[in-house]
């Protein structure tokens, strides 16, 4: 057995299993040696049937008998119930909305895990997770995993998908390890950095991840398996940012003081934060190699004022040898709208100049300044634009991804910018750093606030700035926390705004009303059913619409334009908006559910009514009143900026929740890892010595032959 074998050359696997597995995406033994537990249960944590409590969420082992669909009594919802017996007693099991459940269950044994609930003082199993066991565990020193006679509590819960049970799971890996495979398994991590963070090898880390004897040793080989995948991520990052380090970039000479008047020129005072990411960048510049430069900071700290003054710092300088000739800026940003934005941004920024700013979109090509109106920009033919970019002509040109199509060459591209990058996959990115002989310099932007061990991971390659002030003259946004009862009062206070001239936004978690009758449905207020309320009960006087992620770029464009034009004062939304169009006259924000998400995407929604020197409001309304979910939300009144509030999610919901692993193709185990900034610092330090002194890894060829083995697996889309 080798580990790239296909599991169904070594086991009988049904055509329903071979589709679940998958569906989890285990196809070979590696893969499933790689699938590892999300929790153990500890059979000596079993309760027995008679010592049940109510309220209390419960393991217990038994045999399952009396499958039946049945409704209840009131409301009529289908349901399935059960019978549950073990040597102490009897209890019933019941799943409302889950009709199905009798059909998928078989008689037998089985492990019951869920909150015990009561009525009419008898007590029953409420909607809880069974799974079919093939014995029962005698007593702790003979548990339904362990040997005979083996003091062995622990047994491993794996993530399942219908058709596949945890048990399955098991099984099969002892069947794997019966094979004698983990003798001939090579470690890829080198034995001097295991030893240095006393971390177990490969076949112990594996034992002991899916059958530990103590709580200690899973805890042990998943820090092992964490740090792999860090250190792995950190050695990709190291490696490409080296090759990238390699190239030659154009050589810019410019201070803080050649570009100071640029600066005076800023619609508001500079803040020191802008000043120092500035000058970071200027350094970078100096050094004949391209920069790859990382500048995270909240919305509205003044991020594209950076980018217009390093344009500025590439345009006002001459390519090598030459006294005539410009430099050139490509911008890459996600939407149209906000390609749109920040050509009217440019233009303002550089109106005083001699300088032609571009714009390409999917949907047209304009042009500043105008022949016919000099003070203003015109709609351009494609082929004339790019006919002026490959001349030179065009200094800076702002575009979506139509940036980086191969019709569009420059002739001294010098600086790429690229907004909102976490919205680009790295392929994008690296198309336009690598778009010219001279490699350009590189400065990637986000609004989004990365706690600080995370930004150390995925973005390895980028050195970071921080834009961690606000701009003076803006007042701090009020936040409000809404309980169900204060909603009239908190619309009389929007109503309020909305009567001075001011507009605002309502944000929703879902687009459509859920279903029902499907026992998944979440009920929480969806944008086009609270439009259609707020307009006929609570706003009747205001003009109200809608954008969401399913209606075309060309239609949410519209509505957005809509109202920035100040055509609609209510706009009702997904969170589509978190990254969208500038509207300084919205000073106002309500998000209903607020509990579904993240504290810094809160925070960034927040950010859109932080667009002027007026009062902004933000309303927060939680479905549940739970007190975590208030404690939580407490954050958003005291934190000082996004990057407090992302620290703090991490530590509360970890970095999966926030940040969704397919985002980053990182497991969850790392997600959690990733809490620990020692780790993650651990992790970096040994890769970056690694390349430092072996850039092509000719003395580490297992490290070689691991990284380009999962060279796909470690993306960043």
């Amino acid at each position: 057995m080798n580990p790239s074998d296909l599991l169904i050359s070594h086991f009988r696997i049904l055509p329903s299993q071979v589709q679940a597995l998958k569906r989890l995406g285990l196809l070979t033994i590696e893969e499933l040696l790689y699938h590892f537990p999300r929790s153990y249960g500890d059979t000596a944590e079993v309760v027995p049937i008679n010592n049940l409590v109510k309220g209390e969420v419960a393991t217990v082992f038994g045999r399952i008998s009396n499958l039946k669909t049945s409704k209840a009594f009131k409301k009529r919802i289908p349901m399935s119930e059960a019978w549950l017996e073990d040597e102490s007693g009897k209890i019933k099991l019941v799943w409302f909305n889950q009709a199905y459940i009798a059909k998928m269950l078989h008689e037998g044994m089985v492990r019951v895990e869920g909150k015990v609930a009561a009525r009419k003082d008898e007590l029953y199993f409420s909607n809880p997770k069974v799974e079919q066991v093939d014995k029962l565990p005698i007593a702790v020193g003979n548990s339904l995993f362990g040997k005979e006679g083996e003091a062995h509590s622990l047994y491993p819960v794996y993530p399942e998908t219908r058709g596949l049970t945890s048990n399955w799971i098991f099984h099969k890996l002892q069947n794997i390890f019966a094979s004698g495979i983990l003798d001939n398994l090579v470690d890829p991590i080198p034995e001097d950095i295991l030893k240095r963070y006393h971390l177990p090898s490969l076949s112990t880390a594996l034992v002991w991840i899916h059958t530990p004897l103590k709580k200690e040793h899973a805890e042990a080989a998943r820090k092992r398996f964490a740090f792999q995948e860090i250190f792995f991520i950190q050695l990709e990052r190291q490696k490409s940012r080296h090759e990238f380090k390699e190239q030659s970039a154009f050589v810019i000479e410019k201070s803080l003081e050649d570009i100071e008047k640029f600066i005076a020129k800023f619609p508001f005072q500079a803040t020191s934060a802008q000043r120092r990411a500035i000058g970071h960048v200027l350094d970078d510049f100096k050094l004949g190699s391209p920069m790859a430069r990382l500048l995270e900071g909240d919305v509205g700290s003044g991020k594209t004022a950076v980018a217009a003054t390093v344009a500025y710092a590439i345009t006002t300088s001459r390519p090598k040898g030459q006294n005539f000739g410009t430099l050139q800026t490509a911008y890459m940003v996600p939407t149209e709208i906000l390609a749109k934005q920040h050509f009217e941004s440019f233009i303002e920024y550089f109106r005083h100049m001699p300088i032609n700013i571009g714009l390409i979109t999917g949907a047209g090509c304009r042009k500043f300044p105008s022949k016919v109106n000099p003070s203003g920009w015109t709609d351009i033919s494609r082929s004339q634009l790019l006919k002026w970019v490959a001349s030179g002509e065009i200094a800076i040109l702002i575009g979506t991804h139509a940036i980086i199509q191969k019709s569009v060459k420059f002739k001294h591209l010098a600086l790429a910018i690229i907004d909102e990058q976490h919205r680009f996959g790295t392929a994008q990115r690296q198309k336009l750093a690598q778009k010219e002989a001279v490699t350009p310099h590189l400065l990637s932007m986000t609004a989004t606030p990365i706690p600080r061990t995370l930004a150390l991971t995925l973005y390895g390659d980028l050195d970071l700035s921080l834009l961690d002030e606000m701009p003076a003259g803006r007042k701090p946004i009020i936040t409000e926390i809404i309980i169900p009862s204060n909603r009239d009062e908190m619309y009389e206070k929007i109503r309020q705004e909305l009567k001075t001239g001011r507009q605002a936004y309502v944000i929703c978690p879902r687009i459509d009303e859920p279903d029902p009758d499907k026992e998944t449905a979440i009920l929480a207020k969806s944008v086009k059913e609270e439009a259609k309320r707020l307009k006929e009960k609570v706003f009747q006087e205001y003009a109200i619409d809608i954008v969401h992620s399913k209606m075309t770029p060309g239609a949410k464009e519209e509505v957005m334009l809509a109202f920035k034009d100040k055509k609609i004062d209510i706009l009702v939304a997904t969170s589509v908006v978190e990254v969208g169009v500038n509207v300084p006259n919205a000073t106002v924000i309500l998000i209903e559910g607020a509990e579904r998400f993240g504290l810094a995407q809160l925070h960034q929604l927040r950010g859109r009514v932080l667009r002027s020197s007026h009062q902004a409001y933000c309303f927060v309304f939680a479905e549940t009143t739970s007190t975590k979910t208030l404690e939580r939300l407490k954050a958003l009144k005291t934190a000082k900026n996004g990057f407090e509030l992302a620290e703090s999610d991490l530590q509360q919901r970890g970095a999966g929740e926030l940040y969704g692993r397919k985002q980053w193709g990182i497991s969850d185990l790392a997600m959690e890892a990733i809490k620990n900034i020692k780790m993650v610092e651990a992790a970096r330090e040994e890769a970056a010595g690694i390349i430092s002194s072996d850039p092509t890894l000719t003395h580490f060829p297992l490290l070689k032959a691991y990284l380009g083995q999962n060279e796909n697996k470690i993306h960043f889309e």
